[in-house]
């Protein structure tokens, strides 16, 4: 188990990359603005955007690289994309230079949504399968306190302090290339592509008092059931797609991005100065990593529905009342503190489920592309809603976005209660059974497994 956890660490940290490299430019947003001399539609869809357009692509070519070289192939790639992208967009000179190398690093942000959680769940056993995978959601909101404390830190250096905030990156970005030179390949993955030996091998590693064989049975049995040529678009596989679909949509819509990308600014609309509002970003960042530790040690326990039902309720009653705070003018620290709690509710809720969940509901063969399908529709949707935000709080205002926002999340609970199964303690081979056989079976049987595993 000490081996997996390290493996499962070691590529988890593709999260941390993620939340830095996501967050880090919230540093810059306003500097870059006034340096360029952007107006606000530029700024937003270029300057600040294109890092997400590239995770857009990051996320809909990725299963193509984690299916065909593989999950820990894919993942080295990945840290080299980072290292590139740190280290070119701190030398650019120009925003347009600025915004292709981002635009790289959102390559590896969002092939790193697919290979990273696809990999942890593939070499995890199922009791712990939803704490290990939710350790790639740890360091990404680890990734983004590090972004937060590292722009406050280097805000004072001088003029090009953006270019240190922004270039610093290139250090975990190597240190994590290096260290996925350790990690062996995914037992499941070389199953797929019939080598058996190699797979063995690795599951010996994983597990050396289990005998391998039967795993290997049971893999092999359920790719014999499959058809040649399948894809995650026939009707066999229409409810995990639907569900991959609507968490992906629901997370985005609940402001999570537009909100890490201009939390400074937010702050700063809500009536707090420049240095405060960095500060209550590191805040922020230090309330988003505790509800994830939480998050993380409850999702194997309460399981994923009832982290769902948790954050929900609390994104609702947040985002309620920062559109109250803004509608009604509220001043002092009603903002931040609201801001918090719907950091705190998307933590322990969204934040730690959504990558578990997505790595769990489809069959081996099909992993990855269904893992690009969900990253596709998230990133699509975290490309498109913050690049708006400086647009719409300079016509709308702030009231409205967040009053938005928390009418999508009374959807989101409609959905937790209606549509979306329980996955905790579920082999993968087990789920890919019942999911592909359409919501009202699929109910039924997970009750049936549980009580079976119960007993």
């Amino acid at each position: 188990m000490r081996k997996i956890w390290i493996w499962s660490i070691t590529a988890a940290l593709a999260g941390f990359l993620f939340g830095f490299d996501t967050v880090v430019i919230s540093g810059a947003d306003k500097k870059l603005q006034v340096l360029w001399d952007s107006s606000d539609v530029f700024h937003g869809t270029v300057v600040m955007a294109m890092a997400l357009w590239g995770t857009v692509l990051g996320a809909i070519l990725g299963g193509i690289p984690t299916n065909k070289l593989g999950r820990k192939k894919t993942l080295l790639w990945i840290g080299i994309l980072y290292t590139i992208s740190a280290l070119g967009s701190a030398f650019a000179n120009d925003p347009i230079t600025f915004a292709v190398f981002r635009f790289v690093g959102g390559l590896g942000v969002g092939a790193s949504t697919i290979a990273a959680p696809a990999y942890i769940s593939e070499i995890a056993p199922a009791k712990d399968r939803g704490k290990l995978v939710g350790l790639y959601q740890f360091n990404i909101v680890f990734g983004i306190l590090i972004a937060f404390l590292s722009n406050y830190l280097l805000s004072g250096v001088g003029e090009n302090a953006w270019r240190w905030m922004i270039g610093v990156e290139a250090i975990p970005a190597i240190i994590y290339t290096l260290f996925v030179l350790s990690v062996p390949k995914s037992p499941r993955w070389l199953l797929t592509k019939m080598r058996d030996d190699e797979a063995k091998k690795v599951l010996q590693l994983i597990n050396p008092d289990q005998d391998p064989e039967e795993l290997m049975l049971e893999l092999k049995t359920e790719s014999e059931s499959t058809v040649s040529g399948e894809n995650i678009f026939i009707k066999k596989y229409r409810f995990p797609l639907i569900l991959a679909f609507l968490i992906a949509l629901f997370n985005q819509f609940s402001g999570i991005n537009a909100f890490l990308y201009y939390a400074p600014r937010i702050f700063e609309e809500a009536g707090l100065g420049e240095s405060t509002a960095l500060l209550s970003s590191i805040g922020i960042g230090i309330t988003n990593m505790l509800f994830t530790l939480l998050g993380v040690f409850l999702i194997d326990r309460l399981g994923r529905k009832q982290l769902m039902y948790i954050g929900s309720v609390g994104y609702i009653i947040s985002l309620s009342l920062v559109a109250c705070a803004f509608f009604f003018n509220w001043e002092g620290m009603a903002v931040p503190i609201f801001l918090f709690l719907f950091i705190a509710a998307h933590a322990i809720g969204q934040g730690t489920v959504i990558w578990v969940f997505i790595s769990e509901i489809f069959p081996n063969h099909l992993r990855g592309s269904g893992q690009s399908f969900g990253s596709s529709i998230h990133w699509v949707l975290a490309a498109i809603i913050p690049s708006l935000v400086p647009v719409l709080f300079s016509t709308i205002g702030a009231g409205p976005v967040f009053a938005f926002f928390a009418f999508m999340m009374f959807l989101q609970l409609l959905f937790v209660v209606f549509m979306m199964p329980e996955t905790k303690g579920i082999s993968l081979e087990d789920l890919s059974k019942t999911l592909s056989k359409g919501r009202k079976n699929t109910t039924d049987e997970m009750i049936s497994l549980d009580e079976q595993k119960a007993n």
